[in-house]
């Protein structure tokens, strides 16, 4: 497909959507919140016919959405739990994001080295039943793997006390390229999606919520935008959403979202040095922790730490990233410090919030929640990258239940192709770009590497396709290089912001995002480290 048809570019400038915020008198549906939820409630309402407008105060997928470890999975943890359903339903949904976005998302083989031999077989065992539940989704058969044979998997790990393995498949993704396809994918439905748009209040009308307010965070412009409709989608600021949905600020607000924190850690590939994944059952606090390859580096994590306040840029801890290095120590042969990590970062999960408040985030549901107020405004929190689809279904239903909605035609994005899976995939670095790596090629600067992994043309393609406004944007989600490497990306940021400028005549704020890279960059207050941060300031 040509991307000229979709989303901001040369024909259809952001001037252009600002526009068209009131250029309908009332909207079936406004949804605040461009993370995983609110683009997919946007692609399944869009899909199905109806007039759809999307607001973020930032970067689509720049909160929890973009932080996740990648892994698009039925849930082994649920199956220890014996949530059954849930396991079924993720295993259904991870098959129908393979199939829709096959340039994004692909099968991969995790390894669970046992040191001890009863573990063999109950991991073995749980493992084969998890297989099991897949059916005919299943990705692969689960293996015993010999001593032998698990050190030919995973060749950096601790050998001592070694008895065998278990492998089984999963599938990985990668989450903020998965976020930029399905908002392209609600705009070539039809959708209006603007993000750097932030929502200052809810309108109301004899009591009930009728639309939104607005301000475009690059020009401070105001804009009000009615809808029959509005969908809370706003992740762990949801919350914030609702309490100006109040009708009387005395009035006692009951919070329905509980933020966890969970940091991850990028170190070098060399310290599995495989192409498939290590997963360990239990760590120390009981629970599972994952290091898996991506993006040709090492991705380890995560915690689960009950945070108060849903910041924007939370950082990992001290605690937290020793916590990470240590449970790594215990299986790989040479174990990382706090020198070779290449990026630290958290983000906060918008978990349902249980009846007491002092419940530990671990054991907090991570299925979704879907609230009506009596004013009518809808709020879903909860849930996880692999079933947001079905939470976009569940609230649409929801949102029809109460009359809030009419809905022209069933759900229809399980066999819906996001942008770039209508044909081959290359490839390598243009990969995910699936069928569209081809326009992106075409581009001036396709020969011009910036950094690993990006091209002076993926840049441009970035700026006019893909909703782009600054380095960050680039940085941090079109390529994922702050994530896995913040020290280069901290040093790539001069050049893409000459691009952005020769594109959107704009400032790209590069100073901005070379202090957040330093931060990612930055783990502790270490001084063996600044030397090489100070390389890129």
């Amino acid at each position: 497909m040509d991307p000229v048809k979709e989303g901001p570019g040369p024909q259809n400038p952001r001037s252009g959507l600002l526009a068209k915020l009131t250029s309908q008198a009332e909207w079936d549906l406004a949804v605040v919140g461009g993370g995983a939820t609110g683009l997919g409630v946007a692609v399944d309402a869009a899909s199905r016919g109806m007039s759809v407008v999307l607001i973020e105060a930032e970067d689509f997928a720049k909160g929890t959405s973009s932080r996740a470890t990648k892994l698009l999975h039925g849930g082994v943890r649920y199956l220890a739990q014996g949530n059954l359903r849930l396991v079924r339903e993720a295993l259904r949904e991870r098959a129908i994001v393979l199939r829709n976005a096959p340039h994004l998302a692909q099968p991969l083989a995790f390894v669970i080295p046992v040191y001890k031999v009863w573990d063999l077989l109950v991991y073995g065992i749980g493992l084969t039943a998890y297989a099991l539940l897949a059916g005919r989704r299943s990705l692969g058969k689960t293996r015993w793997l010999s001593r032998k044979g698990t050190l030919e998997a995973l060749p950096n790990i601790r050998q001592e006390g070694l008895v065998g393995g278990v492998r089984y498949w999963d599938a990985q993704f990668d989450d903020a390229r998965l976020a930029i396809a399905l908002a392209r994918t609600a705009a070539q439905q039809g959708a209006l999606l603007i993000n750097h748009c932030s929502v200052s209040r809810l309108q109301h009308s004899a009591g009930r919520v009728s639309g939104i307010e607005c301000m475009d965070r690059e020009t401070g412009k105001q804009y009000a935008i009615r809808a029959h409709c509005v969908v809370n989608a706003a992740g762990v600021w949801a919350d914030e959403i609702r309490q100006t949905d109040l009708p009387s600020a005395s009035q006692a607000f009951v919070p329905r979202v509980a933020p966890s924190r969970g940091a991850h850690l990028v170190v070098d590939a060399s310290f599995l040095r495989s192409d498939q994944a290590l997963m360990v059952p239990k760590t120390s606090d009981g629970r599972v922790l994952f290091a898996v390859p991506w993006q040709g580096q090492l991705l380890v994590g995560t915690t689960d730490v009950p945070t108060k306040d849903p910041l924007s840029e939370p950082i990992p801890t001290d605690e937290e990233v020793d916590f990470i290095l240590a449970e790594l120590s215990h299986y790989a042969a040479r174990a990382p410090t706090r020198a070779d990590v290449l990026s630290a970062w958290a983000g906060l999960r918008p978990l349902v919030r249980p009846g007491q408040s002092d419940v530990e985030s671990q054991a907090i549901s991570r299925e979704h929640d879907i609230f009506v107020s009596d004013t009518g405004l809808v709020t879903v929190t909860g849930g996880k990258w692999t079933t947001y689809r079905v939470i976009a279904s569940d609230t649409l239903d929801v949102c029809a239940s109460r009359g809030l909605l009419n809905l022209p035609a069933p759900c229809r994005t399980h066999t819906l192709l996001l942008v770039g899976a209508d044909g081959p995939a290359p490839q390598g670095t243009l990969r995910c770009y699936g069928s569209e790596a081809v326009q992106v090629a075409k581009l001036p600067g396709s020969d011009r590497t910036i950094g690993p992994g990006l091209t002076e043309a993926m840049v441009r393609f970035a700026a006019r396709y893909e909703f782009a406004r600054c380095v960050e944007d680039v940085l941090a989600r079109r390529s994922r290089m702050l994530f896995t490497d913040a020290r280069r990306a901290a040093a790539c940021a001069d050049d893409v912001a000459s691009i952005l400028r020769d594109e959107l005549a704009i400032d790209p704020k590069a100073e901005e995002f070379r202090r957040l890279a330093l931060q990612y960059a930055r783990v502790a207050p270490n001084p063996a480290l600044q030397p090489r941060i100070a390389d890129c300031a």
